[in-house]
């Protein structure tokens, strides 16, 4: 299954994967830049698509798009959203929404042992933190044990100091006075992560299941509020 994947959580990350490829993920492009996701998007799109046929998006044959959903800050989690169902429509392939989160616990779930439960963290800005907490479901996807949250990090503290708990992500390496980062292990999320769990996920979705996944994952309202009342 070729699923073009898509994530704006942080910066913005493209790849094209294909589960029935030896090396399943056939091309991916990034962004660091979290200020101009839309300008960015559509261009990265564009060099996966070319380094993996050297085409159209039109006639590379994809099956699905898979979008993160967040937790991210509102403009770049919605470009990333609309572009996923802008082609999805066009190409009439269904659109599959993921948690950034989730595609994060799952490629630290690769690198330790399968029991293990992980706690991953994000920057939220703010001086505050998205996090969650996984344990492996099956080989390509996550369970949910808690979360996702914003806030503090001293408030989540506490849990993810748990005894064996494996800590992991961006939010953990900006602020070690409130978490034990694990080190070595993947603190961004990588678009790539998201065509394995679209896969585990598509089977026996209807399109008003999918319809329901693709609504963005904020956690918190957005920076410009309407005023409370009429001056």
């Amino acid at each position: 299954m070729l699923i073009l994947c898509i994530d704006t959580s942080l910066g913005a990350s493209v790849a094209l994967w294909d589960s029935e490829a030896k090396t399943p993920v056939l091309a991916a492009q990034s962004s660091k830049d979290s200020r101009s996701h839309a300008e960015h998007l559509s261009e990265l799109i564009s060099e996966v698509v070319q380094e993996d046929c050297g085409c159209t998006l039109a006639k590379v044959g994809i099956e699905a798009v898979a979008v993160g959903r967040g937790p991210a800050p509102f403009t770049g989690l919605r470009a990333g959203l609309v572009t996923a169902r802008t082609i999805g429509y066009a190409l009439g392939v269904p659109v599959i929404g993921i948690s950034s989160l989730d595609a994060l616990a799952r490629a630290v779930l690769d690198l330790v042992p399968p029991t293990q439960e992980v706690f991953v963290t994000t920057d939220a800005r703010r001086k505050e933190v998205y996090c969650a907490q996984y344990r492996a479901d099956g080989p390509d996807d996550v369970f949910c044990l808690w979360g996702p949250e914003v806030g503090r990090p001293a408030e989540f503290a506490n849990r993810a100091a748990e005894p064996g708990l494996i800590v992991a992500g961006a939010g953990a390496a900006l602020y070690p006075q409130d978490f034990a980062l694990n080190p070595g292990l993947p603190t961004e999320v990588e678009a790539a992560v998201l065509g394995r769990i679209a896969k585990a996920r598509l089977q026996g979705k209807t399109p008003e299941d999918l319809l329901a996944t693709v609504s963005p994952l904020y956690l918190r309202r957005p920076d410009v509020q309407p005023p409370s009342q009429v001056k």
